[in-house]
């Protein structure tokens, strides 16, 4: 992997998500994430501020469709690639991205595993980009972009329903509670217990106990997952 980072301009409607996803972009080794667009033309003024190497592109902005704005790029000149972020499930939508430098889609909502698994994947692929010598080297270099197996949450976890809570605790600074959580998140108390102590044993989360005025003393959750 090259020792300068893959820099990725994150593009995305939701204020949160976007938030969320430029932390998982910097923790994946290789990667930086270099700014965070809310709209087609917030993205197109970040890029005339720096070079880009990818985008992690949300097909449905306020200002236009995701693929809209890759195609008026690659008209312009910009060679970046794309990984589209979509809750679209329309493979004429994949088929379309195609011809437009799309080398990755990724449905929503997703976990941090998934997004990592993409990215190392593209890593791969582009450390391979270069004059290929046989059919083999072809194939070797298209399947980098292939992941080798759905990332692994332990029994009865599952991806949306962790990705609900990253988001909720991303922003609460202070922390929360498990109750609060289950609030927040639409979920019973119990339930965001065992995603929140997921969070603590993956070092993406921490827990410290509050002291109140009476009774036992209850555990707070913050996320200090870092780039």
């Amino acid at each position: 992997m090259s020792r300068t980072p893959i820099r990725v301009l994150v593009v995305e409607d939701d204020p949160v998500a976007a938030d969320a996803h430029a932390l998982y972009v910097d923790r994946v080794p290789g990667f930086t994430a270099v700014g965070k667009a809310h709209t087609a033309a917030q993205a197109r003024l970040l890029l005339l501020r720096a070079p880009v190497d990818l985008l992690l592109l949300d097909l449905y902005l306020p200002d236009g469709h995701g693929l809209e704005l890759a195609r008026s790029l690659r008209a312009e000149g910009h060679r970046m690639d794309v990984i589209a972020v979509t809750s679209a499930r329309d493979l004429a939508v994949v088929r379309e991205g195609v011809s437009l430098g799309v080398v990755q889609y990724i449905l929503k909502p997703f976990a941090f595993a998934t997004l990592r698994d993409r990215l190392l994947g593209y890593a791969r692929f582009r450390a391979s980009a270069g004059e290929a010598g046989s059919q083999d080297e072809v194939d070797r270099a298209l399947a980098a972009l292939r992941p080798s197996r759905p990332a692994a949450l332990p029994k009865g976890l599952s991806a949306p329903t962790l990705e609900t809570v990253v988001r909720t605790l991303t922003v609460a600074p202070a922390g929360l509670t498990a109750a609060a959580t289950a609030a927040s998140a639409g979920i019973s108390r119990i339930t965001a217990r065992r995603y929140l102590e997921h969070l603590v044993e993956q070092g993406r989360a921490e827990r410290s106990p509050q002291y109140g005025q009476v009774g036992r003393p209850e555990l707070h959750y913050r996320w200090v997952a870092r780039g």
